[in-house]
């Protein structure tokens, strides 16, 4: 087949070269459609339901409304887990579907059952809806709005109102969330003394606002033949409007709204606020994108947008952008080209080094775009994006092994075989004859050996599946290449004749004849070292240690910060303002972000007394420290002496909404406590985090939730409103009407701002006030609120977390100093020895290191798989267990130098050094194939064992090296870049540069000598007759 295929195109040249020029327009429109992104989106497939739940504390808030929404959900198809929070005043669950499930179709299913769920909420609370359509890698771009002139609430209505409805209209952002400022209201302020003076009631007032807000259609009439539309309206309009509404009369005079109370704009009760560089509260907006839209394409469009808006602000007012995900892509992706190119150009130069032939070394350089391409190609038809995962295993050197083997065999025939007449073609078509069948099967065995990858599930899979995909494009169209438009190429621009080996070539020769003669005399010690580094890199490799895979640098460090729960909104405004300030001191930090509590559309579950601190980082040529970890020590140490009443985990934006969106903590690793008491919960995670914080490495421990929520509970009195012929409704308004209710809307515009009736503040700062204001009662008495109901105050949990409807504590940490994998497992001991558990109860190890156990586990089995795929192909190619086991021998040495190469870097194992390992083994298979092939190939010629031996190593010792130090080469950039996201590549490389090092003279040296004893002595005819067989 390969042999018709290389036939074909040299029979056909003109057609094969107009195809690889269709080929390349047809590559080039993929590359310019290809969405680019920082690193793959790892988001699971969830649908979270948030449900506002005004007044109610978290316990309210679990019984009233998440439970129901939870058992509505139980069922649905594709389901995993259902997670909740419940907190004051929201309640948050999230289902979980399997990855096989399209989102879309998931929200349908959960938007069915939210009737039923609606159902069961009682009335005022509610209604539940589904967040916007996008990913906890959605907020791609944040800004501020900024005018010195105007106050925060007139800034947040420019937000709400100008800017956010224009941005809503660039094609894939689905949402703009309004963050920090005073949402505007028409505010009614009661004084309650004056309701009583009055003889009104709060339902009196209630229902005069609601009913003189009103606008009425009374279809049309038609007139001298016209018809005219009749519309009647009564809405209100301005301040004045609210005051001059009459509630009552008594004795015929109206008791106005303005008679009760103060009528004015305030700012609606709310649970969140940004602090901007110490300067104080700011207003935010966050745009989030989409799911599955080009996260670059749309910031560029946003911005482009904002360009647009900003002259139909108002003046003063300016839109000024503190993150912008495009920074990180384009940071990322320069990494990862600057590999490319640079290893381009390293392999470019070897090709010439060895062949010697300019035109030679172009014709296989080609081979890199054109593969290329190819992977565009598939990355396009297959969804894949162009990321730091997805392009950064790419290796040029890898990708043009098959056309190097190809390209050495045409040059060195063209130059020294063949009959004078034969003509070029020929030739060309001869010496590719000798080598397709190890091409074909080495890149063969690369490709098939990454095909495990793409059974990976969850978080690795969508993390390494478009790399898999990415790689086995690009060696397809690379191996395309090789037997088609390589061997057209050479035919055309090469010229037969003798051919002078270049000077490296030479100097390689010399090198290995020296080598082979030593090795031949003293083949004991070769042994012995090649035992001895087996050996070592075994012992060595338990101590190796474990993560997940190496944290991306983002640029950006991300603060988790924890305050005193009881702590008021205006009191965290002053301590992250505070926390600002210190950290602006060093040199190091650009800007400082704090965003507190929760916006509206409550995509963040948080509470005053939590804050998402972004802090925005000089250029790494700026700093004074040597690395992040020295920074993070250096704000630790400013945060202790100026806000020490402060907790705060570091990490970054990306990675924490990760960590917190997979395991539903933010820290590295998460041991989950399930039980039914909660407060023995607590009393047990309190044990668990001091055994965990004795540990070293342990850094950023909290417990989740935390507890010491005062609450004033403000319970009916039945017994009394009884007596007194009071309904609970009456006492529950009174209660509402503390914190202001929502008792329609004024329009200004296309503006719409909520009226809403509130106590005055005098009435309501205090516990006593509380329990002073009257309610009338039906006969006209005049009762204190604490007469009626029970008034106490108590303490709880700022929320619960319930995971498929179990109560859930969680301890977190993050590890510092050392690996994830060593952590857990003292971590593990340690618990083990010192706490006990209730009967009943279970502990759950998540976070970060959840994902390296279920990654592990697949490796576990997907790398024996793959070994034994490479020895199912290697028996397929050469027909002989002991020739595949032979050359398999170079795998196992190439795995040896790969894990001496990650101690000597003082690397962990990670899931992306377990793919470099992958891919090691194919690389190391090409060149035990090409030297077996070549024995093989001389035997059945008729040389004798030793002759093949000697020669054939020879023969092939320039498309060996070419072949390895290409690879090799290929992935330097990657191994000593520090561009940002070249942690993440650096144990690939670093694997398969060990590997290649060790596994390269096994094949040269070591394997003839196993040759020669598979071959010789008992069982030598056999192999020698399949070998042969082979060959044929």
């Amino acid at each position: 087949m390969t042999q018709r295929i290389l036939e074909a195109a040299l029979q056909n040249r003109l057609m094969t070269i107009l195809l690889a020029v269709v080929f390349i327009a047809i590559g080039a429109r993929a590359m310019l459609l290809l969405p680019i992104d920082a690193s793959p989106d790892v988001t699971p497939n969830v649908v979270t339901i948030v449900t506002d739940a005004p007044g109610l504390g978290s316990a309210e808030v679990e019984k009233l409304i998440t439970f129901p929404i939870e058992v509505s959900m139980r069922g649905l198809p594709g389901i995993k887990e259902i997670r909740s929070i419940s907190r004051f005043g929201l309640s948050s669950v999230s289902v979980y579907f399997e990855e096989k499930l399209d989102i879309y179709f998931a929200r349908r299913l959960v938007m069915e059952r939210l009737p039923a769920a609606a159902a069961m909420i009682p009335a005022g609370y509610g209604p539940p809806e589904m967040t916007p359509v996008s990913t906890t890698l959605g907020e791609i771009f944040q800004f501020e709005v900024v005018d010195p002139h105007r106050s925060l609430m007139d800034l947040r209505s420019i937000l709400d109102w100008q800017i956010a409805p224009r941005l809503k209209e660039v094609p894939g952002v689905v949402e703009v969330n309004s963050y920090g400022g005073q949402l505007k209201t028409y505010e009614v302020q009661l004084r309650p003394d004056a309701l009583v003076a009055y003889g009104v009631s709060l339902q009196d007032v209630f229902h005069a606002l609601e009913r003189n807000n009103l606008s009425a259609g009374g279809g049309y009439i038609v007139h001298n033949g016209e018809q005219q539309v009749i519309r009647g309206s009564g809405l209100i309009t301005s301040i004045a409007d609210v005051a001059n509404i009459v509630v009552a009369s008594r004795n015929r005079v109206p008791i106005y709204v303005r008679n009760l109370g103060e009528v004015a704009f305030a700012p609606l009760l709310r649970q969140g606020a940004v602090t901007h560089d110490g300067k104080g509260e700011t207003v935010a907006g966050v745009v989030m994108l989409l799911i599955g839209e080009n996260s670059r394409t749309v910031v560029d469009a946003v911005k482009a947008k904002l360009v647009e808006i900003e002259p139909s602000l108002p003046p003063g007012v300016r839109v000024v952008p503190y993150y912008d995900r495009s920074d990180l892509i384009r940071r990322t992706i320069t990494t990862v080209g600057h590999n490319l190119i640079e290893g381009a150009l390293l392999v470019t130069v070897l090709l010439f080094l060895f062949l010697g032939d300019i035109r030679a070394s172009l014709i296989v350089a080609a081979v890199i775009p054109l593969s290329m391409l190819a992977a565009f190609i598939g990355m396009n038809f297959m969804g894949v994006s162009g990321n730091l995962m997805s392009l950064g295993a790419i290796d040029f050197g890898l990708i043009v092994d098959g056309s190097v083997v190809m390209m050495e065999n045409i040059v060195r025939r063209t130059s020294h075989g063949g009959s004078a007449g034969d003509s070029m073609v020929h030739r060309v078509f001869e010496a590719g004859r000798e080598v397709l069948r190890p091409i074909v099967f080495a890149i063969g065995i690369i490709i098939v050996v990454y095909l495990p990858i793409l059974t990976f599930q969850e978080v690795e899979g969508k993390m390494f599946r478009p790399m898999a995909l990415t790689v086995i494009f690009a060696l397809s169209g690379s191996l395309l290449c090789a037997l088609t438009l390589v061997p057209v190429l050479a035919s055309i621009f090469l010229r037969a004749g003798v051919h002078h080996d270049p000077l490296v070539g030479r100097i390689f020769d010399r090198l290995h004849r020296a080598a082979s003669a030593f090795v031949n005399r003293r083949p004991r010690i070769l042994i012995g070292a090649t035992a001895a580094i087996l050996i070592v890199s075994l012992a060595a490799a338990p101590f190796l240690g474990t993560e997940f895979i190496p944290t991306l640098d983002e640029g950006t460090l991300n603060l988790d910060v924890l305050q005193v729960p009881s702590m008021s909104l205006e009191a965290a405004i002053q301590t992250s303002t505070a926390a600002e300030k210190a950290m602006l001191k060093l040199p190091e930090v650009a800007h400082v972000v704090s965003r507190i509590g929760r916006p509206e559309i409550a995509t963040d579950t948080i509470g005053p007394d939590e804050a998402d601190v972004y802090v925005f980082l000089k250029p790494r040529d700026q700093w004074r420290v040597h690395s992040r970890d020295d920074l993070i020590a250096e704000i630790q140490r400013q945060l202790n002496q100026q806000v020490p009443q402060m907790r705060f985990g570091f990490s970054q934006p990306i990675e924490s909404r990760v960590n917190d969106m997979i395991a539903g903590v933010k820290g590295d690793v998460a041991i989950h406590l399930y039980g039914d008491d909660l407060d023995k919960m607590m009393i047990l995670s309190h044990k668990i985090l001091a055994v965990i914080k004795a540990l070293p490495g342990a850094a950023d421990l909290k417990i989740i939730p935390r507890s010491g929520l005062p609450s004033i509970n403000i319970e009916v009195d039945r017994a009394a409103v009884a007596r007194y012929g009071i309904n609970a409704s009456d006492v529950l308004d009174t209660v509402a009407t503390i914190g202001g209710r929502v008792v329609g809307q004024v329009v200004e515009g296309q503006a719409r701002y909520p009226l809403q009736v509130r106590f005055e503040r005098s009435s309501r700062g205090s516990l006593d006030r509380l329990e002073d204001i009257q309610v009338a009662a039906p006969r006209g008495e005049l009762l204190p609120l604490a007469q009626i109901a029970k008034i106490k105050v108590s303490e709880g949990p700022v929320s619960i977390w319930r995971q498929n409807l179990t109560r859930r504590v969680t301890v977190a940490a993050n590890v510092r100093g050392t690996d994830l994998g060593s952590f857990v497992s003292q971590a593990r001991a340690a618990i083990s020895a010192q706490i006990q558990l209730p009967r009943g109860w279970r502990i759950e190890w998540g976070g970060q290191y959840e994902n390296l156990q279920r990654a592990s586990q697949r490796l576990m089995i997907l790398v024996p798989a793959s070994l034994l795929l490479i020895v199912v192909l290697l028996y397929n190619t050469f027909n002989s267990m002991r020739l595949a086991l032979l050359v398999f021998g170079n795998v196992l040495l190439g795995g040896s130098g790969g894990i001496l190469a990650l101690i000597c870097r003082n690397l962990t194992f990670s899931i992306t050094a377990g793919v470099g390992f992958i891919t090691l083994f194919g690389v190391s298979v090409l060149n035990g194939v090409v030297l077996v092939s070549e024995i093989n190939r001389l035997r059945e010629s008729g040389r004798s064992l030793d002759e093949a031996l000697i020669e054939a190593p020879r023969e092939r010792l320039r498309p060996i090296l070419m072949a390895s130090l290409v690879a090799l080469f290929g992935f330097i950039p990657m191994a000593i870049s520090h561009g940002a996201g070249a942690e993440v590549q650096r144990p690939l490389a670093t694997v398969v540069i060990g590997g290649l090092l060790t596994s390269t003279p096994f094949t040269l040296y070591v394997l003839p000598i196993i040759y020669r004893w598979i071959a010789g002595g008992n069982g030598g005819r056999r192999a020698a007759s399949e070998a042969s067989e082979v060959s044929r």
